[in-house]
């Protein structure tokens, strides 16, 4: 079972180990309300996606959270998440595992939307980079061979909080000054429009904007845009990745974004590091991390501490 939370809405699947999805849901989650009652709705959605599905909870091998915070992926615990108070060091994992008796794993959110993208595309696309741009800014890498780049304690590719020269003056939720994710991300684009349009309200009303060419919407997006470009040309010459992934509902709404980091990473990094880059919008969007947390389950049952289980099931039928 995989679960994609988002700040404000959730999405779950069941699939099995072909990565055939047997039943999915969206529901409206604020995570800001904590961990308990989060995943107290979680796990009420997980057991009506078994029924939707007419499986039992003793089918579920494994189930894979993905959170949009920094997540330390070997205890199940959330990080200090700006986005998610309440929630530093709860013990999701534990939790999950233990009300459907199954292994979990618990990642970043991005993490996971990498794996499936990555998945999704020929394998020649790797080393790929995936950036969602949203209430925060995250990013997953997935190296040449295929596995999920986490570092040393899970806190790669933690995007949002890399600083911006010039920005002393702008605070960010995390505590520090100058942070991309306080100046380009969508949430910190739709504080800026509010001040001449209070009726806009959150971020689906801004993609909305940019579809209908709003011009001061597709402005304050522009600019952020090219500030995000400034730390995706430095990101390309550390990693040198063969292809960039945006993702986010602004980036689906139109192509501005998109157009405007391409043009500052075209334009600043070397030419060696750009000749066979790829900077594209995300092929999956929103459903790349339902994708891969499945990815990333089917690997958990089927890596040697999940075999003897398997093993066991099939043996008891």
């Amino acid at each position: 079972m995989a679960v994609d939370a988002g700040p404000h809405s959730t999405r779950l699947a069941v699939a099995d180990l072909g990565q055939n999805v047997l039943a999915h849901r969206h529901m409206r989650l604020d995570l800001r309300l904590g961990p308990e009652h989060a995943l107290d709705e979680i796990t009420k959605a997980l057991f009506a996606l078994l029924a939707d599905a007419c499986l039992p909870a003793t089918a579920v091998k494994t189930i894979v959270m993905g959170l949009p915070g920094p997540v330390d992926s070997r205890t199940g615990r959330p990080v200090r998440p700006p986005i998610m108070p309440g929630w530093d060091g709860f013990p999701v994992g534990d939790i999950i595992s233990e009300r459907f008796s199954c292994m979990s794993l618990v990642d970043n959110d991005v993490n996971l939307m990498a794996l499936g993208e990555a998945r999704a595309l020929p394998a020649d696309q790797a080393p790929l980079l995936l950036i969602k741009i949203g209430t925060g800014i995250g990013g997953g890498l997935i190296s040449a061979s295929g596995e999920l780049h986490r570092g040393a304690d899970g806190a790669a590719c933690d995007l949002g909080h890399i600083r911006v020269p010039g920005a002393d003056n702008v605070v960010c939720r995390c505590g520090n000054v100058g942070c991309v994710e306080a100046i380009a991300s969508a949430e910190a684009v739709l504080q800026r429009l509010r001040a001449d349009h209070p009726q806009l309200t959150d971020i689906e009303g801004l993609a909305r904007m940019l579809r209908e060419s709003h011009p001061t919407a597709v402005r304050q997006v522009r600019a952020a845009a090219a500030v995000l470009g400034e730390v995706v040309a430095t990101l390309v010459h550390v990693y040198n990745p063969r292809r960039i992934a945006l993702s986010g509902l602004i980036c689906a709404a139109s192509d501005d974004v998109l157009a405007g980091v391409r043009g500052v990473v075209y334009r600043q990094a070397l030419p060696l590091a750009t000749r066979h880059l790829t900077l594209a919008q995300s092929l999956l969007g929103g459903h790349a991390g339902l994708a891969g947390g499945v990815v990333a389950g089917i690997e958990m049952v089927l890596a040697p501490p999940g075999i003897p289980k398997l093993l066991g099931t099939v043996t008891a039928m």
